[in-house]
């Protein structure tokens, strides 16, 4: 019975420190909450009073001057608010990112650029100006009313204040009333037993003000999550992908389909060509000899076992160039036995010391076991050309519907996409599964360039194995 007392108080003691834990972060918080929102609020207001008082001291000779020192001050809180907008949406998506972990993307639609017409006229993308400034700033204030980011940030810069003014008001109160109580007012009370009546009365203003500071710091942390939720449904509505987030994807998904499409042709180019002047012209040739041989035979049987014997090796060198020519279009070992013992066999041909660690439970889709394969390549080639390096790791694995390679040297270091061709291609080709390609190499190195994609494994099981080349 006593263990059993024990245990539940240790339990309710425990759950106590984490509530007041949680208050205190919660305070914490809503402090900052408030801290932020203060900007937003007072630099427009302030920035209006001040530009309304300014005019109408200018202004005071003149009848008008209360409705100019109005327009005045109105204009130029707009324009103050204007520049708050963003910060401010900024400010509460970085806090709630750091407190919640919750992601509210900032996806805002292109704005169109400025076309001068024959007449001279500016074209916004809605509408025709003469002036180049007055077009300029027409279109912003078009776009930022259509785009509907912007006005998740505008309805946002105007709510904010007064949400947290509503949300942080209650707790500061309970905070400052308890904090009162409990220093300066006795509540009216009678005596009680052995106790005379002030002592009562201190004892109950302490126990009131502690309960009102105790309810502010344990309110704070849902103050606080209401916050979130309140930000959330202005700043992101229910989450929705909006139409510049489409127009985007759109226009990558253009952008990645252009580039399989001059990669597949520049491939069927480069295939006509080895074909054309390799395997083809000592086909042409083989044959021409072996027309030469056929008049020789009669005549000269020792030139003709010569040419025969050129022959031969002309046949022999077409079909190791058509082998080639197969192999770079899609290796059979890579057909046959998976994207893994490909790699190996990369790496037994490598002219640096390779080790392979491959980790796919089964098979990714061909096109991608291709893509990875042939950027692989490329990145091997570009470690033994370009970094002096002395040894190559590749790490080969699959997690969370991702397909992860890791190449890594210790070489010079300073791999630039800009250089060269190359890691740009290999951009271009992950491009196409929506692939991303990332370098991390200082000077003086390592180098180490991951590449990763999104995709499925649905072919049978392939080995998970640790080997070195």
């Amino acid at each position: 019975m006593t263990t059993v007392s024990r245990t539940s108080g240790t339990t309710v003691r425990a759950q106590a420190r984490t509530a007041f834990a949680a208050g205190g972060e919660g305070l914490a918080r809503l402090a900052m909450v408030v801290l932020a929102a203060v900007p937003g609020a007072v630099l427009p207001v302030g920035a209006a009073i001040i530009a309304g008082v300014v005019m109408s001291q200018l202004l005071e000779a003149y009848d008008l001057q209360v409705f100019f020192a109005l327009l005045v001050g109105v204009a130029v809180g707009a324009v103050v608010a204007a520049n708050n907008i963003r910060r401010t949406a900024n400010r509460t998506r970085g806090q709630l990112e750091r407190w919640f972990g919750i992601r509210l993307p900032a996806v805002y639609e292109p704005m169109p650029g400025l076309e001068l017409d024959d007449r001279g006229h500016w074209w916004t993308g809605y509408s025709y100006h003469r002036s180049q400034t007055v077009a300029k700033y027409a279109q912003l204030v078009h776009w930022g009313l259509r785009d509907s980011t912007t006005r998740g940030e505008l309805t946002w810069l105007a709510v904010n204040p007064f949400l947290t003014l509503a949300l942080a008001g209650p707790v500061a109160a309970l905070l400052v009333l308890g904090t009162a109580y409990a220093l300066a007012g006795p509540v009216p009370s009678d005596g009680f037993g052995p106790l005379n009546a002030r002592s009562v009365s201190v004892l109950l203003s302490i126990g009131l003000g502690a309960a009102m500071i105790v309810v502010g710091i344990l309110v704070a942390p849902f103050a606080v999550r209401a916050y979130a939720e309140a930000a959330r449904r202005v700043l992101d509505r229910d989450g929705r992908a909006t139409h510049a987030q489409l127009t985007r994807r759109v226009a990558e998904l253009t952008e990645t389909r252009a580039d399989a499409a001059g990669n597949q042709a520049a491939e069927l180019r480069r295939i006509e060509r080895d074909l054309h002047d390799g395997a083809q012209a000592r086909l042409v040739a083989i044959g021409m000899t072996l027309g030469t041989i056929e008049h020789l035979m009669d005549t000269d049987q020792t030139a003709a076992r010569e040419l025969l014997a050129e022959a031969r090796q002309s046949s022999a060198r077409a079909l190791q160039e058509l082998r080639d020519l197969v192999r770079g279009i899609h290796p059979p070992v890579l057909a046959e036995r998976g994207l893994g013992d490909a790699v190996r066999a990369l790496a037994l041909d490598s002219s640096l010391p390779t080790e392979v660690c491959v980790s796919l439970p089964d098979r990714p889709a061909a096109p991608v076991e291709a893509a990875v394969y042939f950027s692989i390549c490329e990145l091997m080639a570009n470690a033994a050309k370009h970094s002096g390096a002395d040894q190559v790791w590749v790490d080969i694995l699959y997690r969370a519907g991702c397909l992860r390679v890791t190449v890594t040297d210790d070489g010079v270091g300073v791999a630039d996409p800009s250089r060269g061709t190359g890691l740009r291609g290999i951009e271009k080709r992950l491009g196409t599964f929506d692939g991303v390609l990332a370098i991390d190499s200082t000077s003086g190195g390592p180098t180490t360039i991951t590449l990763e994609l999104p995709c499925e494994l649905s072919s049978p099981r392939t080995s998970t194995s640790f080997a070195k080349a």
